[in-house]
């Protein structure tokens, strides 16, 4: 079969994880001699050799004999208009919910874990500067150092860098007693003057609501998407949907929701129950035209984890509940990267060895 029969075939497959076929997504394909170079727009550590294997299987039933290599190299995606993106930093998430006690810094905690155990290089920015939990979930009060006394450096933690104004204050116990603008203020603060070193993600874990902190990240944050996190008890889809829709007023793309808490699991019969109810996350992203990312059940060893500055992603990382995140993870990062099925062909060379 001629090369360029080879490269249609391959554009031709249909990737479950991207939900479309390569060549719908745009998924960039080159060959070389005998050897197809996948390379996607996300990283891909827990989905290469599946993808690899599944795509030598396809050309085979066109009497290709093709080794398959797939890599990835992580782009900036488009932010806001009038805004430029932050140096050191390809791509800004934002982790939010409508309420508190969703678990979203867990969840945030542990996404920018799956992130970086999926390939990528990762961070994570705590602006929930009145109740700052990221110090305790990942398990270091290590103040930043600065260079020059006006830029700091990040705390190195698990892989990721982070910034938090806990790290900045003196005691767990000390409040922040600030009104909006000092809030706000304090989170652009820790944000631009961090020198982030060439993350391929920054994971900004959000305070929940809908109020200062939050608009101000849609207007001055150069954010290229959003994740929603909720239960699945009606009063926190209500609030999940607020967050939602004010994302896309002003113009930041949501990815999708993370349902926590979806199921509790007995820690001594693994008995597995709805007890917030079911379906609700996979309702409403329904109901709103975006994806359900996935479910992560209400189970101890995450608390635990957490409380114990080893979130789960880290702590047991081959573990079922890990590779739940590292999903939401890979689905997230494959929606920034491609969006919605658009029917693009995808980027094709033919080297000549």
């Amino acid at each position: 079969m001629d090369s360029q029969k080879i490269l249609e075939a391959a554009a031709d497959y249909f990737d479950p994880l991207l939900g479309r076929k390569l060549g719908e997504a745009g998924v960039e394909l080159r060959l070389a001699g005998s050897k197809l170079q996948v390379r996607l727009g996300f990283p891909a550590s827990g989905h290469r050799q599946a993808l690899a294997a599944a795509l030598r299987e396809h050309l085979r039933t066109t009497a290709a004999d093709v080794d398959v290599v797939v890599d990835w190299a992580v782009a900036p995606q488009a932010v806001q208009k009038g805004l430029q993106p932050l140096p050191g930093v390809k791509n800004i998430l934002a982790v939010a919910s409508g309420k508190g006690g969703v678990g979203k810094s867990t969840v945030a905690v542990n996404l920018a874990l799956a992130l970086a155990a999926e390939g990528a290089r990762a961070g994570i920015l705590d602006a929930d500067v009145y109740g700052p939990s990221q110090p305790i979930m990942l398990g270091t009060r290590q103040r930043p150092s600065s260079p020059d006394r006006k830029h700091l450096h990040p705390v190195r933690a698990h892989g990721l860098q982070a910034m938090s104004l806990g790290f900045l204050i003196e005691s767990e116990a000390q409040p922040a007693v600030w009104r909006g603008p000092m809030a706000t203020q304090a989170l652009t603060q820790m944000l631009n003057d961090t020198l982030w070193e060439d993350l391929d993600y920054l994971v900004i874990d959000l305070p929940p609501g809908t109020g200062d902190i939050q608009l101000s990240l849609a207007q001055r944050v150069p954010v290229a998407g959003s994740l929603i996190v909720t239960t699945p008890q009606d009063i926190a889809l209500l609030d999940a949907r607020k967050g939602l829709e004010m994302f896309r007023k002003v113009g930041i793309p949501v990815l999708g929701i993370v349902e926590n808490m979806s199921t509790h699991v007995c820690s001594r019969c693994g008995h597995e129950e709805a007890i917030f109810g079911a379906g609700g996350g996979e309702k409403l992203a329904r109901e709103a035209g975006t994806e359900l990312l996935g479910q992560i059940p209400l189970d101890i060893r995450i608390r635990e984890q957490a409380d114990g500055g080893h979130p789960t992603v880290s702590a047991e990382p081959d573990s079922p509940l890990a590779r739940r995140y590292r999903e939401i993870a890979r689905k997230a990062a494959a929606r920034l990267a491609y969006g919605e099925p658009a029917g693009a062909f995808p980027t094709i060379e033919i080297v000549d060895d």
